[in-house]
């Protein structure tokens, strides 16, 4: 029998027999449960996060499993213990990471990355931090990267450090909850300010009250939530419909 390969994605420490790996595995008449056993400790690193995983299986039955690295935005969001990235990273941050666990996630990533030490690695990391609306240090991601530049953090790098305490990670909590409340503080008077617009413009082109939203810097994607679409029946108790 030739070699036989069986890839799939599993989350990691937590891969069971069920579909998809356990109806592949079945007819190469391997041990399913010791090899989901082995998944599992290859992968208990990624708790949470989507895995994809190899599984070569020769002619005398040995078993070969590799393990990839999930997307560098998988990771960050397990380290900084989100659940999706911030819509508007231009003005919502949600979380603040250490230069320590940019250091971990370089790591994990290992050659997947593109840069060509550890440098280039943490600062493509801190650019895909930037973009979900991610602090590093107390800052936006594009300033660490200056600060990397300016050579603030040399020892931490050079040295590859990836350890954080128990206090430090208690305050990137307290400090990421607080962030949340912020964001959902500027998106209720966002939707306030948009809700007296939209309310005030009743009755006039659609294009000039969105004029007005944009101009009162209420974000795109709010302004396309909140602003009736012109022919459109509005909902009970809602403005009437902006005229042409």
């Amino acid at each position: 029998m030739a070699k036989q390969t069986v890839e799939a994605m599993v989350e990691g420490g937590k891969a069971t027999a069920a579909p998809p790996l356990g109806p592949a595995l079945g007819p190469l008449g391997v041990n399913i449960g010791q090899v989901i056993s082995e998944i599992n400790k290859k992968t208990a690193d990624f708790k949470g996060v989507q895995v994809p995983i190899k599984i070569i299986v020769d002619e005398d039955k040995n078993i070969t499993i590799t393990v990839g690295t999930p997307p560098a935005s998988a990771l960050i969001k397990q380290e900084a213990h989100i659940e999706k990235g911030s819509g508007t990273p231009l003005t919502d941050l949600i979380a603040d990471l250490k230069i320590e666990q940019v250091i971990k996630i370089a790591k994990m990533k290992g050659d997947d990355l593109s840069g060509k030490d550890m440098y280039g690695k943490v600062k493509e990391l801190a650019g895909t931090c930037n973009s979900m609306g991610v602090m590093i240090e107390g800052k936006r991601a594009w300033e660490t990267i200056e600060d990397i530049n300016k050579g603030m953090y040399d020892a931490e790098i050079k040295a590859e450090k990836t350890e954080l305490s128990q206090e430090e990670l208690r305050e990137l909590e307290e400090k990421k909850q607080r962030l949340m409340a912020e964001m959902e503080k500027r998106k209720t008077d966002f939707q306030n300010t948009a809700k007296q617009i939209i309310e005030s413009m009743a009755g006039q082109a659609r294009a000039a009250i969105k004029a007005k939203l944009i101009e009162a810097k209420i974000p795109t994607a709010m302004i396309d939530e909140m602003l009736p679409v012109e022919g459109a029946k509005p909902a009970e108790g809602a403005a009437a419909p902006a005229k042409k």
